[in-house]
């Protein structure tokens, strides 16, 4: 779970998660009030493994042929990666540019 770079609190999954979906890549500390960013490696990561796993499943369904197990394993992944997703979360006080 993140941690708070100013008051140094660990936030919970269900605080995690809900601050996750705002727009703009910060996050407002739900102890402090501060403003916090994902680290640069966090927001990298955060894109790339969505597109890996439509990637596999789609190559799946153009070497094997359209299939409901591919389409079942889709819906399956997409919420096995936003429910561990929180526990991955890194911040940081500043924003980090990605270059």
């Amino acid at each position: 779970m993140p941690t708070c770079q100013n008051c140094h609190k660990k936030w919970n999954w269900k605080q995690t998660f809900k601050k996750s979906f705002t727009l703009g890549g910060e996050m407002t500390c739900p102890y402090c009030e501060e403003k916090q960013y994902l680290t640069a490696r966090m927001r990298k990561r955060s894109t790339i493994i969505p597109f890996i796993i439509t990637s596999l499943i789609m190559l799946g369904n153009l070497f094997f042929g359209p299939s409901y197990v591919f389409v079942f394993a889709l819906l399956g992944l997409f919420p096995l990666f936003f429910g561990i997703y929180p526990f991955f979360v890194e911040l940081s006080n500043r924003e980090e540019s990605l270059w």
